[in-house]
């Protein structure tokens, strides 16, 4: 079979998981078992092959298996599209974790160009009623998934301004010290920019030609103050044009960092903050799954998809629903649920396993379809 899946999972000494092994042919997997059995950990490992902190966005030193704390490793194979990679990944006693790709030592920018991971975790379900932060950050996890070098550019851009911040509370007013910065700050500010709205254009391109079972969201990038600069010259001018208005605030007050995702609820005209908790979830199902369709003409092969307890907020139609579009797909799903009666609908199509915790130690156990 070809497409982008993980045929094998190892885990040594990670969270719950003293060691753990999976065997994976690209369907779909049922993951089930009592609440803190281990299950979330699993799709953790899962979210590492991807750049980034992972889905619970934790330092590395938080992974390892307590009370020992040495370290972990987590090693997989990897299918895309035609071909076959060993990924690697670890942390020895809290330090950073790193990284390999067939043995060798790889960025996490690498690790975006041969693999598309997305996620939809129960912390999200909160999205459209919490800060702006959360959203920026989902905006730009879907848009590393078509971009790579997103977040290249996204960590130049807080490198400069977290320069040019200390610059302000510092009170300097003397521009020498703000022009190589805030021309670092556009460059990069821009390229940020940019790709959030080509991100937004294939979702609603995936939208528009979907038959889904999922509402439609209206998506529109917003700035919280102001318009964003359109060119590197007009963004250059408005950093300078704001120092004063900045150093009295402490901070940067004009840029990508001030913008936020608004949603609304396409057939109803209802802003996502002001739907009921099941239709911002339904929302977030339906970008989640735009998000894959878009990525599987993008790339070539839908990306593998973490969906974490997503059954437990779903009635048996929209269950169903789901786990039709995510087979028409041809996804690697790996879903959570508490008992394999959440996945009957899926019978032969997934591969299922029961997770469980003896003695603190989680335990991984194949089995067949319910």
């Amino acid at each position: 079979m070809t497409g982008l899946y993980l045929s094998q999972l190892t885990l040594s000494h990670f969270r719950s998981h003293l060691g753990a092994r999976l065997t994976l042919d690209g369907r779909p997997l049922a993951l089930y078992g009592p609440n803190g059995a281990g299950k979330t950990n699993l799709i953790e490992a899962v979210s590492l092959f991807s750049p980034g902190r992972g889905l619970r966005r934790s330092a590395a030193a938080d992974m390892a298996r307590r009370p020992q704390a040495l370290g972990w490793k987590l090693t997989a194979h990897l299918q895309s599209l035609h071909q076959i990679h060993e990924l690697e990944t670890w942390s020895e006693e809290g330090q950073p974790r790193h990284t390999r790709i067939d043995g060798k030592p790889a960025s996490q920018t690498a690790l975006a160009r041969i693999a598309r991971v997305l996620w939809l975790i129960p912390s999200m379900d909160r999205l459209w009623i919490e800060g702006a932060e959360g959203r920026r950050r989902f905006l730009d996890r879907m848009t590393l998934s078509f971009a790579p070098d997103h977040g290249d550019a996204a960590l130049a851009y807080e490198k400069a301004m977290r320069e040019r911040n200390r610059l302000l509370k510092d009170q300097v007013r003397d521009g020498h010290w703000y022009v190589a910065l805030e021309r670092q700050m556009a460059e990069a500010g821009l390229a940020l920019h940019r790709n959030r709205l080509a991100a937004l254009d294939q979702i609603r391109a995936a939208q528009a030609k979907a038959e889904t079972a999922f509402p439609t969201a209206e998506l529109d990038l917003t700035q919280t103050e102001g318009a964003m600069p359109q060119s590197e010259s007009d963004f250059r001018d408005a950093l300078h044009e704001s120092r004063f208005r900045d150093i009295a605030a402490g901070r940067s007050l004009v840029g990508p960092h001030r913008a936020d995702l608004h949603g609304v609820y396409a057939a109803k005209g209802v802003p996502a903050a002001d739907c009921s908790t099941g239709e911002q979830k339904a929302l977030l199902i339906s970008l989640i799954l735009a998000n894959a369709r878009a990525l599987a003409r993008d790339f070539g092969a839908p990306p593998i998809l973490l969906l974490d307890e997503v059954a437990a907020h779903l009635d048996a139609s929209r269950r169903a629903a789901l786990y039709d579009e995510v087979c028409a797909l041809g996804a690697q799903a790996w879903m959570t649920g508490t008992g394999p009666e959440l996945f009957a609908e899926l019978g032969q199509r997934a591969q299922y396993a029961e997770v469980t915790e003896d003695d603190g130690a989680s335990t991984v156990r194949e089995t067949p379809a319910p």
